[in-house]
């Protein structure tokens, strides 16, 4: 079982838009993102899950187009910034091989989370930067952290 988790590209700073969901990436952060997309080539995706804010639907659009990946983005409330990891392990019992596009804080809590369980410090993950965790199964604690590339 393998799970990618991919932040956002970098966006438009807050403030420059009404909401924060509304942010939208910049022309750097597609670059960045294109650059992670490419990272992803030839390696068995069965999903990929983005969380509604739409610097995250940009984001897997990008790696969606970059990777010819014929199905549908899956939209899903429970990749939003202050989600608990807990939560998205609940989602991700019967499913390996997805790709999951969110925010700080949840992406480097979460990796924390499955390597780790609860309690640690969260990883560090730049915008774009891609994560690739293992495991036999997903058992809280116990997936390996493969890989952060950071473009």
């Amino acid at each position: 079982m393998n799970i990618w988790v991919l932040r956002h590209g970098e966006a438009v700073p807050h403030g420059s838009r009404p909401h924060d969901s509304e942010r939208e990436l910049t022309d750097h952060g597609r670059e960045a993102v294109l650059r992670s997309a490419a990272l992803l080539i030839g390696q068995p995706l069965t999903a990929i899950y983005a969380s509604p804010y739409l610097r995250a639907q940009q984001t897997a659009e990008l790696v969606r187009d970059a990777l010819g990946f014929e199905p549908k983005i899956r939209t899903v409330e429970w990749l939003t910034p202050d989600t608990e990891p807990d939560k998205v392990a609940e989602q991700m019992v019967s499913v390996s091989n997805v790709l999951l596009v969110s925010h700080n804080p949840l992406v480097g809590s979460l990796l924390s989370y499955l390597q780790h369980g609860a309690g640690h410090p969260p990883e560090r993950v730049s915008t774009a930067g891609l994560a690739e965790l293992k495991g036999a199964e997903l058992v809280i604690g116990a997936m390996k952290l493969s890989s952060i590339k950071h473009p």
